[in-house]
């Protein structure tokens, strides 16, 4: 206690500290509606920049103790944040999230070793570079790694080549997802389909589960995506069909999905089927969301292969 009335009016140090975790919060929000407005929320600028503003801020305003501690708690109040004010949804925060505490972490580790004597740790500079060269992929096509891949699966099918065709030519029956990855995260899962036949030109829209967005106020938006038929050689042994995507407003968000082929072939008295899907990454940075996409884009083979041998089995 003090007598002096102005001592105690005079914010105290953990206030202060906390108003500055905010505008860290707030400051990077605000960074993110700008690169949004330019069209750069894909790019590593959006992913990496974000967590090192927070990251600097906190440790060159707070000062404390555990500064990568204290950052993971305020990107954890930014997160929070994000959905509401950002409109993002639950798919892209999770997704993003093991690349943002990384991010976090290792700026605040960065900036700690560079401004505290007693570390002694001047080698951490060598990191600064490197950050900056993260920072600029993404940004006027600049791309570490190729954006065009390719994710197959092969699945051996109870029924004969005949069979199969017949049931890639009809409308499918989805089920829930097997994979952990795409029911925890979750994923966009397929209802509905309308449309059918085999010939070049023939047409598939299939309908998504609502969009779910963390807006303030969003209401759940349908989703879909229009297929087109480009290529197709159907033998009674064999067989190959292209489906071209000529509208999507599922996956674009995260991805350029261009084509899903599927090969058959009779393998004694079964099928051997491989679905192919031919994508495109538009996130970056290309060594976090390039082996994540490829992965996911597996498991979504996976799925359609499982599907449709399941629906030619019956």
């Amino acid at each position: 206690m003090t007598d002096d009335p102005r001592e105690e009016r005079r914010p105290s140090r953990a206030r202060l500290v906390l108003a500055a975790y905010l505008l860290a919060v707030f400051c990077a929000i605000l960074v993110a509606k700008a690169l949004a407005a330019g069209g750069l929320e894909q790019t590593a600028m959006f992913y990496v920049g974000i967590p090192a503003l927070i990251a600097v801020t906190v440790v060159l305003t707070a000062r404390p103790r555990s500064a990568v501690g204290l950052t993971l708690a305020v990107t954890t109040v930014g997160l929070a944040l994000a959905g509401p004010l950002l409109d993002e949804g639950v798919v892209c925060l999770v997704m993003a999230a093991p690349l943002i505490y990384g991010v976090a972490a290792l700026i605040a580790w960065i900036v700690t070793a560079l401004t505290t004597p007693a570390w002694k740790h001047h080698h951490a500079v060598v990191a600064v570079p490197l950050l900056a060269a993260a920072l600029v992929e993404g940004v006027a096509g600049v791309s570490y790694l190729p954006r065009e891949s390719a994710a197959s699966a092969t699945v051996m099918v109870e029924a004969t080549p005949e069979e199969y065709a017949a049931a890639l030519a009809a409308p499918p029956a989805y089920g829930p997802f097997d994979a952990v990855l795409l029911k925890t995260v979750p994923f966009p899962r397929p209802v509905s389909a309308t449309g059918s036949g085999l010939e070049v030109g023939d047409h598939r829209v299939v309908r998504f589960n609502d969009r779910k967005s963390l807006g303030i106020g969003a209401e759940p938006t349908p989703r879909s995506m229009t297929l087109r038929v480009t290529e197709s050689e159907v033998e009674s042994a064999s067989g190959r069909v292209v489906f071209e995507v000529t509208a999507d407003s599922t996956l674009s968000r995260w991805m350029d999905l261009r084509t899903a082929t599927v090969e058959w072939h009779r393998a004694g008295d079964r099928t051997e089927t491989t679905w192919t899907l031919d994508w495109a990454r538009t996130y970056d940075p290309s060594w976090y969301f390039g082996p994540l996409q490829q992965h996911t884009t597996g498991l979504a083979a996976d799925y359609l292969a499982d599907t449709f041998a399941a629906a030619a089995s019956r």
